[in-house]
């Protein structure tokens, strides 16, 4: 073999060295990078995030899934229980939804007519300017708005203002008003607290509104259930309404006919039939499956539980994975009609089948009213509010779930009140109950480290009573004769303020009556909120499911799943000895502390960034400026026409008052 020139020698030894370098060098670049940072190092690449996926170094842990690894242990597989699905699906959604946001008004002038196919209402800009002064994140997100407001377009204005400005008359309806005159609150009509806190929350807006009548429902309970035929062509009759003319009036119109007389408090007798019917302690779906459409399993009598979960739970553990459907009740309806108190033991339901303009601060799915941010979320009551000074650090909260409150949720006998939803939560967990019960649980499979397998004998009652801490604080809401039927079931805890239940690490929360007032402050700890509800809210739009909080179905079947999962149970198969021996030696999931402070934390900023009550300024403005509108008899010819332009300069300017009405 022919011997290598040393000139040619020396140049293959420089170009090794050369590979050498480039290679260790890489290494220490990469070597224990975020995502984050190697996004950085690689470049923008179109669609970056979706393209790549979870970034991993060969030879390194994905991500340290099991809390508590030391340096040393060996390389776990990738985790595949189907949360971390969950969660990297929601984490995408949510970058998408970020990404989508407009940056000046020109967008989002550009956006609103792409997905409305109208002009932006008279009062636009001004709310556009109300909102940045406000530090509002995401300037396009009022889907809620708009899809409440939407059927009302096949209406007369001339209708919703009779409905609006006379529905409180009737005092035995549970409707309140608040009207507006000459920029200012004129007057609030069989009023009560709700509505004289939605008039602190209006008068700060007042000057910017029209003259308007509201009605504002006064009870728990939602009220508009519009039949899904009649609702279809209300729909229709929208769509076909659309328009964008060339050139628009950028003002509402004056002194409108059919606003409320204020100074009678008779009914005249062309007011419009708002059409109420009792339907207190009747099972509810026989009134909402109407709202539901014929293919879906609360019109079809021979409907399942498996046809139920098969739209929104995952086969392993059945979680959900569609929390929008976990609470439609066309979907989930058959399967809770007999378990949740608004659905089959109301206690103020007064419902209509006509469409009629209602603000309400919760529905269900199948309801028509009008959203606005619950009143709960705009008081400064201590019993709801946040507090941090009692909030402490995840690593020092109790591995434990934790829920208290009175036992509310609709009107109780002894015959029923077992089947109530929160009495169902309360001993669905209550370990003393559970005494020699079994239950599915998700456990890795022994031969298959990351892989897991649903479980149906896991025995939970001890597991619940080191992890556990839910019970009743008062009994509530019984017939005839108070809650006697109590006493030999359940144990009443002592009152717990918020920042005491801040001291563990899963807060869960269900319904009362209707929605709980509780959520924002639980989004806005340390903690891990955990949610279970019928009720949509003005929020929901803004929420993603396994990104800002976790969602549990309303049946309560996988609370075990969620729990195992976050605090972990059970003992590696390589490492049991003679003591792990009893009725769950077969049973082992991980502790996943990671992932539980992971989405606490997504969720804490984030209620931070949109839940803030400057957002539900916002909201509330925008609200009564698209309902404006629809009472306007010129609506289809008023609203901003210009391409956003002008605002421009604006565009980090924060004074609404540098730019004319």
């Amino acid at each position: 073999m022919p011997r290598l020139r040393p000139s040619r020698r020396l140049f293959l030894i420089l170009c090794l060295f050369l590979l050498l370098a480039a290679i260790t060098s890489n290494i220490a670049i990469f070597w224990g990078l975020t995502i984050d940072d190697l996004r950085g190092h690689l470049g923008e690449l179109k669609d970056w995030k979706y393209a790549l996926g979870d970034i991993r170094i060969p030879g390194r842990k994905k991500k340290p899934w099991h809390s508590g690894e030391a340096i040393d242990d060996p390389l776990e597989p990738v985790d595949n229980h189907p949360i971390v699905t969950l969660m990297q699906n929601a984490d995408k959604e949510f970058r998408f939804y970020e990404e989508n946001r407009s940056k000046s008004f020109k967008e989002t002038v550009r956006k609103y007519r792409t997905r409305y196919g109208r002009h932006p209402p008279p009062g636009f800009k001004e709310w556009y300017l109300f909102a940045r002064k406000r530090k509002a994140h995401n300037i396009d997100d009022f889907e809620q708005v708009m899809d409440d407001l939407r059927p009302f377009w096949a209406i007369e204005p001339a209708v919703i203002r009779d409905l609006a400005g006379n529905m409180w008359r009737d005092k035995d309806q549970g409707v309140s008003g608040i009207h507006i005159r000459n920029h200012k609150i004129a007057k609030e009509t069989n009023g009560g607290w709700r509505s004289e806190a939605l008039v602190t929350l209006v008068e700060k807006i007042a000057k910017y509104l029209p003259d308007m009548d509201i009605a504002m429902n006064r009870l728990d309970q939602p009220r508009v259930v519009v039949p899904w035929e009649d609702m279809q062509a209300l729909l229709e009759k929208e769509l076909q309404s659309r328009r964008t003319p060339p050139e628009s009036v950028y003002e509402f119109s004056k002194n409108l006919d059919g606003l409320a007389n204020l100074t009678s408090e008779e009914t005249s007798q062309s007011a419009e039939n708002p059409e109420w019917f009792p339907w207190h302690g009747k099972q509810y779906m026989e009134v909402a499956s109407t709202a539901c459409p014929p293919e879906s399993p609360a019109r079809k009598p021979d409907a399942s539980i498996e046809d139920a979960d098969e739209r929104y739970k995952t086969r392993l553990g059945g979680m959900v994975s569609n929390f929008n459907r976990s609470s439609d009740l066309c979907t989930v309806g058959p399967t809770l009609k007999d378990k949740h108190g608004l659905l089959f033991s109301s206690s103020t339901m007064i419902p209509t089948k006509r469409l009629v303009p209602i603000f309400g601060e919760c529905k269900v799915n199948v309801n028509s009213d009008i959203l606005f941010p619950a009143n709960m979320y705009w008081l400064h009551d201590k019993r709801y509010d946040y507090d941090g000074k009692h909030d402490i650090d995840w690593e020092d909260k109790r591995d434990s779930m934790i829920w208290r409150g009175v036992s509310s949720g609709g009107v109780q006998n002894p015959e029923n009140w077992r089947e109530m939803h929160r009495q169902r939560l309360v001993m669905s967990v209550n370990s003393t109950l559970l005494a020699g019960k079994e239950v599915r649980i998700l456990t890795e499979q022994p031969e298959k480290r990351g892989e897991y397998e649903n479980y149906r004998d896991f025995h939970p009652s001890t597991f619940a009573a080191g992890h556990t801490d839910v019970g009743f604080t008062e009994t509530w809401g019984c017939v005839p004769d108070g809650c006697p039927f109590y006493a030999d079931i359940f144990s009443l805890k002592g009152m717990m303020d918020l920042g005491e239940q801040f001291k563990n690490k899963l807060l869960v929360d269900v319904d009362g009556h209707s929605f709980s007032g509780r959520w924002h402050s639980f989004l806005e700890s340390k903690a891990l909120g955990i949610k279970s509800t019928i009720f949509r809210e003005w929020h929901d739009s803004r929420l993603f499911a396994w990104h800002h909080f976790v969602p549990m179905d309303n049946r309560y079947d996988d609370v075990w799943t969620l729990l195992t999962y976050f605090l972990g149970v059970g003992t590696p198969p390589e490492k049991r000895t003679p003591a792990d021996v009893g009725e769950n030696d077969k049973v082992y999931v991980a502790r996943h502390d990671t992932e539980g402070k992971k989405i606490a934390d997504q969720g804490r900023l984030w209620a931070k960034t949109v839940l803030r009550r400057e957002d539900i300024e916002i909201y509330m403005f925008r609200l009564l400026l698209e309902y404006g509108r629809i009472i306007d008899d010129n609506r289809d010819r008023i609203g901003y026409s210009g391409d956003g332009s002008e605002l421009d300069k604006y565009d980090g300017v924060t004074s609404i008052d540098e730019i004319a009405h």
